[in-house]
């Protein structure tokens, strides 16, 4: 009778008890988040800094393509996004945006980046799912505005400063970031090289930094 009663109490606390599900984190963007995955990627150092931490259950899912832009971040974003259920996502994208205006002729004029973006956003947001936005890093990490395509840089990383704030999403700065890193680390002016493998592309240092500031904006209240 006894083991009765007490599987009967059991039975009871356990349904009153809530099973915390791990937040579900899409990173959405190019070959920097495809890179992210990879062993020593900002997306891996985040998992070993939770698993580390014991903080926050956190699933960290990585959806970059190479080469992708903002209008290729659109096509594929009921299957890689929301067919998925994320509970947050974070959009990465604008590097190719402005890079590819200049290597190929393909990247993404500011009106329609703007159209893509905001079209992105209201979606996630009608279904309930929490928003950030990244601003692109770097093309080039001189710092004495010689680097070809910074003017292009901080004029689409301004819209997406704008986006977030008129949508309510969280910002991750990278732009900003980058730049005050490289201002202090940087002193003989070089490309490449300080968070950088190619102007573009991080090295150790790059995705180290990258991770701290993706963290820091995931786990921001």
């Amino acid at each position: 009778m006894k083991k009765i009663i007490l599987s009967f109490t059991m039975i009871i606390l356990l349904s009153g008890m809530q099973i915390q599900k791990p937040l579900k984190v899409i990173f959405f963007g190019d070959s920097i988040t495809n890179a992210g995955v990879k062993p020593g990627g900002y997306i891996t150092l985040m998992q070993e800094k939770i698993k580390q931490d014991g903080g926050p259950s956190y699933e960290l899912i990585g959806a970059g393509i190479g080469g992708n832009k903002v209008y290729d971040l659109y096509l594929r974003f009921q299957e890689d996004v929301l067919d998925k259920k994320p509970d947050v996502v974070v959009i990465y994208i604008g590097v190719n945006d402005v890079w590819h205006k200049q290597s190929s002729q393909t990247g993404t004029d500011p009106d329609k980046f703007l159209a893509f973006y905001t079209a992105m956003i209201k979606k996630l947001q009608a279904s309930g799912i929490q928003v950030i936005v990244c601003t692109p890093a770097v093309i080039g990490e001189r710092t004495d505005f010689s680097n070809s395509l910074d003017g292009d840089l901080n004029r689409y990383s301004q819209m997406i400063r704008d986006l977030a704030s008129k949508y309510g999403c969280r910002l991750v700065d990278l732009r900003k970031a980058f730049l005050e890193y490289n201002r202090v680390n940087n002193p003989d002016n070089k490309e490449s090289g300080i968070l950088t493998t190619d102007r573009v592309h991080l090295n150790p240092k790059g995705n180290q930094l990258l991770a701290d500031l993706m963290f820091k904006g995931l786990s921001t209240n």
